[in-house]
């Protein structure tokens, strides 16, 4: 029985990475945290003194960049041209930087079709901010998950501070709400909720919900064997 793609998409901070990898478990499909390949493109640029303005030579470095995600139990390695960068990419200065480079053209079609080869054959759980409205555009299921601003920037917030970063819950709200415009006008790919995509306010849901939810919503569009 051919499996689903299922693409999860929504802003900063709205929790997709953790429900994704939980719906993942619940249906033993494959997680792709498909943010990590930017991420990765955005710290070599950040090492090697690309400046984040630079079109051309960001996509250049992505066409040079060998990203490998690779399940594990705490949910997904990342390696970057063979180094294992998945605690890297998370800090602070690496997000920000991210979220220039993935408004590149050059770079986004790179990583959109790495993205596409991931999930041919199905049994995937994408999450992303383009999933279900470009890079799958005819995904078995949907979700635009989604929460309040100030919900999603104590999310963020507690992230950082597990991760030592000193950042004010106040400067991290800034923070989220100049990526969500940023996402949102961004030429290539903005961040929209597809026409027939779900949706989910996880704002007073816990984790463990929304991913049941999302399970649930799966299992009944899987084909009948």
């Amino acid at each position: 029985m051919r499996k689903l793609v299922i693409a999860i998409d929504g802003p900063v901070g709205s929790g997709k990475s953790t429900a994704a990898r939980r719906v993942a478990d619940l249906l033993g499909y494959v997680y792709v945290d498909t943010g990590a390949m930017y991420r990765a493109v955005a710290l070599k640029a950040l090492r090697r003194g690309v400046p984040l303005d630079d079109a051309a030579q960001l996509a250049i470095l992505a066409l040079g960049t060998r990203i490998d995600l690779r399940p594990e139990a705490a949910g997904q390695q990342v390696r970057l041209d063979g180094e294992d960068v998945t605690a890297a990419i998370r800090a602070a200065e690496v997000s920000q930087a991210a979220s220039k480079v993935a408004v590149i053209p050059g770079v986004r079609q790179v990583l959109v079709e790495e993205q596409r080869r991931a999930g041919r054959d199905g049994g995937v759980v994408m999450e992303g901010r383009d999933i279900g409205s470009v890079v799958f555009p005819d995904a078995g299921l949907k979700i635009y998950l989604t929460a309040s601003p100030e919900v999603r920037a104590q999310r963020r917030w507690l992230e950082h501070q597990q991760e030592g970063d000193r950042i004010t819950l106040e400067k991290t709200l800034e923070e989220v709400r100049e990526r969500d415009r940023r996402d949102r006008e961004r030429s290539a790919s903005p961040l929209v909720r597809a026409a027939d995509a779900v949706l989910v306010d996880g704002s007073a849901m816990e984790t463990e919900e929304v991913a049941r939810l999302i399970a649930l919503l799966a299992r009944e569009k899987e084909p009948v064997p």
